[in-house]
């Protein structure tokens, strides 16, 4: 079926009052390449600063409201113009080449497709679809393989109240509220079918009968279709599906994941894309795989060859440390949801059911991640340690393997270099860097090239960071002052959320969800003991705190409320903060600003975690225990680790012991050490050490070439070799 796309139809020409010497502005705001290109943005706020701040930096709802006199204004400026041309230039050569480093590397691969499907994207907070990493490390898979060229198209959900603002009371309680997507001002545009109807597909064999809209949303070269039953097909039981991101009913859950995989299939065999290979990102789409088998079995395969085929080409991520982090569904919904669909597979029931079922509990629920594994060619964790617990979690789905030869690979992930690296810093590098190798940014990935650091000169690298450890409490001191003046903040509020920090003073960021495993706490095991040292009157410290609890969690709220509660202390003397609604844009100032990123989970529960790494290329130092990524990015001059041994006292105890040490003996000591320029050059040269030994090996490029290389070749190559001997 030929389709196109249409945005949202409150307005049927919001667009009007732009000129057309300027519509490249139109088209450029719906497409997120502008979110990881610095120049793009400074296009549209050089219209106008306070309008650019107004639209909370989204480009599609400052075009809608802008006043034509500042168009008009831009269209008289021979800078502005000069600029326009250019950077419309540069976004429609990017757009149109299609010989990136997956076509020069893999010719023969070019004209397959890869579906990606994710719950969750955290791209840029104008499209407010994710809850945390899982989130925004699909965000960044997207970004990356726009940037290689890798053929994938994504899959996910239109989540119309996904998203959660945090508002924290004066007790330290965090209040939930929901944000309700403006879909017009949305960087994203209805999906309509060659009449300019919107698209509605039908999930196929389910009853009762469930609809879904798609909406697209352009990630650069990459097409990502959200999913929406918020429409007049849908009984009002179901309406609701997409709406909510990660439901707590677990009914409401299973229906959405029927709805992500066997819709998402569906929709976009409705809109004549077809794919090869197939990424679940989690076990939420996993059923994916299954409209894939119907589709094989009404072809006419037997339903053994057609699992044959589909593990051939199918890769399943993990991200999940815990077997009980897994999604599982009771038998009794499965039977409601999904005995017309086994109808459909000609298959009996039971023979589904057995592909869902835990080998330990074979009578209790249906597993999506052990059918995940077991539907699935392909499987890998997200980093090496984190493949090492899940070979020893799940190897009980291979019997017959020792731990060491189950066949769940590795992948760390990896961040988004342009997104996440400061565009000042990235100035700073290129003033050094690109004067040696231009090319430093297309190959960052190359690790020879982060030896140029070294020539960065100590007082460049540090003045540039004490200006964004500024920007960062100029931040958070402004978001107090604004909530005051709108007589949205309590006076005991203003202490305990940062108005009393100070720039100068060495800055630990401690960001994350609110989780018990994640200990963001830990560091008040011993209140004294950390009264000392953040209001030591020569080298004091500060630590600011971010993130939330999900709604449902009320002992992550109780460990949130607990360090807000020391952070209204006066004994801390304004040196503990908390960050209210914590958000990707605070991510931003957080992992470019503070000075150590201190990570306290309860190991091995720690899949990967990549704000560390995100801290670490702006030339934060990490300071973390060591599970997840930090055993492979740690080499003992770049940062700090602890818990390497499991203790003979309590877990907590040790851990913070040792925080504790490391900061009075080597952190402190490190930071206030400076020569008579000012200048902490022990710092910045670990800071030069961390950038150099973190930032090639743990950026999305490595890691969407490692996903190129040890999967997705290999599938597109096995779908070449049976589409060779079908034609024979």
């Amino acid at each position: 079926m030929k389709y196109k796309e249409h945005m949202a139809d409150s307005d049927p020409n919001p667009f009007s009052h732009v000129p057309d010497r300027l519509s490249g502005l139109v088209d450029l705001s719906y497409n997120l390449w502008w979110s990881w290109h610095p120049e793009a943005r400074v296009l549209f706020k050089r219209l106008n600063p306070h309008a650019w701040a107004l639209s909370v930096h989204n480009p599609v709802k400052m075009i809608r409201d802008i006043p034509p006199s500042l168009l008009d204004r831009a269209l008289a400026d021979p800078g502005y113009m000069r600029r326009y041309d250019i950077i419309m230039h540069r976004f429609r050569r990017y757009m149109a080449n299609q010989n990136g480093w997956f076509s020069s590397h893999y010719p023969n691969l070019r004209k397959h497709t890869i579906a990606y499907f994710s719950a969750e994207y955290g791209l840029h907070h104008s499209l407010p679809f994710y809850a945390g990493g899982l989130g925004f490390l699909a965000g960044d898979h997207l970004k990356e393989a726009s940037d290689l060229g890798v053929p994938l198209v994504a899959v996910g959900f239109m989540y119309s109240e996904g998203y959660l603002h945090q508002h924290i009371r004066p007790d330290g309680w965090q209040d939930g509220i929901h944000e309700i997507l403006n879909r017009d001002t949305a960087p994203t545009r209805r999906v309509l079918d060659s009449d300019g109807a919107p698209i509605i597909v039908r999930v196929p064999a389910i009853d009762p009968p469930l609809y879904v809209t798609v909406w697209k949303v352009e990630v650069g070269k990459i097409p990502l279709y959200l999913l929406d039953t918020d429409i007049a097909e849908n009984d009002p039981a179901h309406r609701g599906i997409s709406s909510q991101l990660y439901t707590p009913n677990r009914e409401e859950r299973l229906k959405q994941e029927i709805v992500l995989g066997i819709g998402g299939r569906k929709a976009l065999n409705e809109m004549g894309i077809s794919y090869t290979a197939l990424h679940l990102n989690e076990g939420h789409p996993a059923f994916a795989l299954l409209e894939q088998l119907r589709e094989l079995v009404e072809a006419g395969a037997s339903f053994a060859d057609a699992i044959g085929d589909v593990r051939q080409t199918a890769l399943f991520t993990t991200h999940t440390p815990v077997a009980a982090g897994t999604d599982v569904f009771e038998r009794s919904l499965m039977d409601k949801y999904m005995s017309k669909y086994c109808a459909a597979l000609g298959i009996d029931p039971e023979e589904f059911y057995a592909l869902g079922l835990h080998p330990n509990d074979r009578h209790s629920c249906f597993n999506m991640t052990v059918f995940a594994m077991r539907m699935t060619g392909y499987c890998n964790g997200v980093s090496r340690r984190h493949g090492e617990v899940a070979r020893g979690i799940w190897g009980c789905l291979w019997p017959e393997r020792s731990i060491a030869d189950v066949p769940i690979g590795a992948v760390t992930n990896g961040v988004h270099l342009p997104t996440w690296l400061n565009p000042r810093l990235e100035d700073l590098f290129n003033s050094h860097i690109g004067d040696v190798y231009p090319r430093w940014q297309e190959e960052h990935d190359v690790s020879e090239i982060w030896e140029l650091i070294d020539e960065v000169p100590d007082e460049d690298l540090w003045q540039t960071h004490v200006w964004l450890k500024m920007k960062l409490i100029n931040r958070i001191r402004e978001r107090k002052r604004q909530n005051w003046a709108d007589q949205r903040d309590k006076p005991e509020n203003l202490v305990a959320e940062g108005m009393m920090l100070n720039p100068s003073v060495l800055t630990i960021g401690i960001a994350r969800r609110f989780s018990t495993y994640k200990r963001a706490d830990l560091i008040f095991h011993d209140p004294e003991r950390l009264k000392r040292i953040v209001t030591n009157p020569w080298y004091p410290v500060q630590v600011i705190f971010a993130g939330k609890a999900h709604p449902a969690d009320d002992e992550g709220k109780r460990v949130l409320q607990r360090i807000y509660q020391f952070a209204q202390q006066p004994a801390y003397s304004g040196r503990i903060a908390f960050v209210e609604d914590y958000g990707e844009q605070m991510a931003q100032y957080m992992v470019h600003g503070v000075d150590v990123w201190l990570n306290t989970p309860t190991p091995p529960l720690e899949a990967c975690g990549t704000s560390g790494m995100k801290a670490a290329l702006n030339g934060v130092l990490n300071m973390s225990i060591l599970d997840g990524w930090w055993p492979e990015g740690y080499k003992g001059v770049n940062g700090w680790a602890f818990g390497a041994t499991d203790p003979t006292v309590g877990r907590d105890a040790a851990d913070a012991a040792e925080i504790y040490r490391i900061l009075e003996d080597e952190v402190i000591p490190l930071y206030y050490t400076t020569d008579m320029d000012g200048i902490p050059h022990g710092w910045v040269a670990m800071m030069k050490r961390s950038i150099k030994s973190i930032a090639p090996h743990f950026s999305a490029r490595r890691m969407m070439k490692d996903y190129v290389r040890e999967y997705y070749s290999k599938s597109l190559n096995w779908a070449n070799s049976a589409l060779q001997m079908s034609i024979r």
